[in-house]
């Protein structure tokens, strides 16, 4: 049976970004290239509305990018059970209150029984502060909490 995955925006961004001379960022860049075919291939991956929302801002260009790998993708609906835990985790200080997308990110993958949520947002969901605040949360409301890894993490626990 395939993991089911939810990949949060940043994950689409760095996918499609162009190259860059920013070693971390290329490093990042290629670590999702490479997990990107397992995604389509290997795991059951899902986005949700947000993730689209967020794709098709900003440039044009670099928005037509991100919907066209987006495209495959089935999108996880948002309800008032997702609504619900996106304002317990930013009542809970597990994501900042200046975030609240991060924080329905998160409610998403929960609510709809996600394993994982793949993000590269290294600041307000995927640092061990905040993994452990995040579950914490999730699974004071009940929830069971998705694990929050990197496209290199995920590769390499499934290489395991």
């Amino acid at each position: 049976m395939k993991r089911k995955v939810y990949i949060e925006t940043t994950v689409v961004s760095y996918y499609t970004g162009r190259a860059t001379r920013d070693l971390m960022v290329a490093a990042r860049q290629e670590e999702t290239r490479v997990l990107w075919p397992r995604l389509l291939s290997e795991f059951d991956t899902y986005i949700s509305a947000l993730v689209f929302e967020e794709a098709r801002a900003g440039d044009s260009d670099a928005a037509a990018r991100r919907l066209a790998a987006i495209e495959p993708f089935p999108v996880l609906d948002v309800d008032d059970d997702t609504t619900e835990l996106a304002s317990r985790l930013l009542a809970d200080k597990a994501v900042p209150d200046e975030f609240p997308e991060d924080a329905m990110h998160i409610a998403i993958a929960a609510v709809n029984g996600m394993e994982f949520i793949v993000s590269l947002n290294f600041s307000h969901i995927n640092n061990p502060f905040k993994r452990a605040e995040i579950r914490q949360s999730v699974e004071s409301a009940g929830y069971i909490c998705p694990e929050i890894c990197s496209p290199e993490e995920l590769m390499e626990t499934e290489d395991a």
